[in-house]
C-alpha cells in the first residue's frame, strides 16, 4: 500500500498479546527517520465513560478489547473518527453520490480514444482537501499509514532474500508532504517491491535458512513520530476518514488512467500476500485470519475501493503493532 521523512508514537502492550502486517522523489525534503519519543500518551487522550452495566459503551468496549493488538494511540484516533457526526449522517449519501460519479467517469474514460493523467493536480487537491475539510484524526491516520507501509516493506527487505532491494523511503510528516506524489509513489513502491522480492527469492532459494542463521532484525520497526497538532489547521475540518476516502476516490479515478486506477484498486487486495510474506519470515501463520482484503487474482469492484482502503489501513495497523510487540519481546529477552 517513498519519501519525505519520519515515524510516530506507538504505545506497546504486554508481549503476551503476541499469540493472537522505490522510486526516488527529488523534491522531497528528507529521507531518514529521526528516532524520538511519543508526543502523547494514549491514556491521556481517550476518556472512558462511567461504567453502566445496563448500557455499556460501544467505544469503551472497542478501546479496551485486546483480542487483536493495535497501537493504543492509533486506536484512540480511530474511535474518535468513528464517532464523527459526518460518518453517522453523511456517509451513506456520500457513498451514493461518489459511486454514481465514479461510474460516469469510468465509462467516459473507457470510451475516450485517449487516456490522460494529472498526478500533480491530484496530489495538490488531496492535500488541500485533507488540510481543510478532513478531521485531524483521519489526516493523522492517512499520513501514518504511508510511514507504516514503508517500514513494513523495509522490514521484509532486511529479513528477505536480498537486502540490496531498493528500500521504501516514503515518510511524510504532514498533509503538505503529500503533494510530492505520495499516493502514486506508495503504489509504485508496493508493486516494484513484490516483483523484486519474488525475483530475489527465485535467485536465492535458501534465503529462509540464511535468515534463521543470522536472526530476524527489527531495525526498520521504529516509533512513528507524528504529532496530531500538525493536522489541526484548516477552516472546515469535519469529514471522517471513510467519507473522505469515498469522495476522493472519484477525483483519484479522474486524475489517473484507467489502468493506473485499476492498479491502485487491486493493490488493496495484496494485504493477504504481505501478511503471508511476514508470516514466512516470522514462522507464525496463526494471525492471518484477521486479514480480510484477499485474493488479488479476483479483483474487487472499483465501487468497493473506499471500503477496501479503509480496511487496508486498519489491517496495516494490526500488522505493524504485531511487529512492534515482537521487537519488544526480542529486546527484553
Amino acid at each position: 500500500m517513498t519519501n519525505i521523512s519520519n515515524t510516530p508514537s506507538n504505545a506497546t502492550e504486554n508481549t503476551s498479546e503476541i499469540s493472537n502486517l522505490a522510486v526516488d522523489i527529488s523534491t522531497s525534503k528528507a529521507r531518514h527517520k529521526p528516532h524520538s519519543k511519543p508526543h502523547s500518551k494514549p491514556e491521556d487522550l481517550y476518556q472512558q465513560l462511567p461504567r453502566d452495566r445496563a448500557n455499556p459503551s460501544i467505544w469503551d468496549t472497542l478501546y479496551l478489547d485486546r483480542a487483536i493488538p493495535v497501537s493504543p494511540l492509533s486506536k484512540t484516533y480511530m474511535i474518535r473518527d468513528l464517532q464523527s457526526w459526518t460518518r453517522n449522517y453523511l456517509l451513506i449519501p456520500i457513498k451514493i453520490i461518489a459511486n454514481i460519479s465514479l461510474g460516469v467517469i469510468m465509462i467516459l474514460k473507457r470510451l475516450l480514444p485517449f487516456q490522460f493523467r494529472a498526478y500533480g493536480l491530484m496530489h495538490k487537491s488531496a492535500a488541500f482537501f485533507l488540510k481543510h475539510f478532513v478531521r485531524p484524526e483521519a489526516c493523522y491516520l492517512i499520513v501514518r499509514h504511508l510511514n507504516i507501509g514503508s517500514d513494513i516493506i523495509n522490514f521484509l527487505i532486511d529479513n528477505g532474500p536480498d537486502r540490496t532491494i531498493p528500500r521504501a523511503d516514503l515518510y511524510p510528516q504532514n498533509v503538505d508532504d503529500l503533494v510530492h506524489n505520495a499516493f502514486w509513489e506508495h503504489d509504485l513502491i508496493l508493486y516494484n517491491f513484490v516483483i523484486d522480492y519474488h525475483e530475489a527469492q527465485a535467485a536465492n532459494p535458501h534465503w529462509l535458512q540464511d535468515l534463521q542463521e543470522r536472526g530476524i532484525t527489527y531495525d526498520s520497526i521504529q516509533h512513528i513520530n507524528l504529532d496530531i497538532k500538525n493536522f489541526q489547521q484548516g477552516f472546515c475540518k469535519i469529514l471522517d476518514l471513510e467519507s473522505a476516502i469515498e469522495l476522493f476516490k472519484v477525483f483519484y479515478s479522474l486524475c489517473l488512467t484507467s489502468d493506473e486506477f485499476a492498479r491502485a484498486v487491486i493493490s488493496l487486495q495484496f494485504d493477504e500476500n504481505f501478511g503471508l510474506y511476514v508470516s514466512k519470515v516470522m514462522g507464525d501463520y496463526d494471525w492471518n485470519h484477521i486479514i480480510s482484503n484477499r485474493h488479488p487474482l479476483a479483483p474487487n469492484s472499483s465501487f468497493k475501493a473506499a471500503r477496501d482502503l479503509f480496511i487496508h489501513g486498519m489491517i496495516n495497523e494490526y500488522l505493524y503493532h504485531y511487529l512492534e510487540l515482537h521487537k519488544q519481546q526480542q529486546s527484553e529477552a
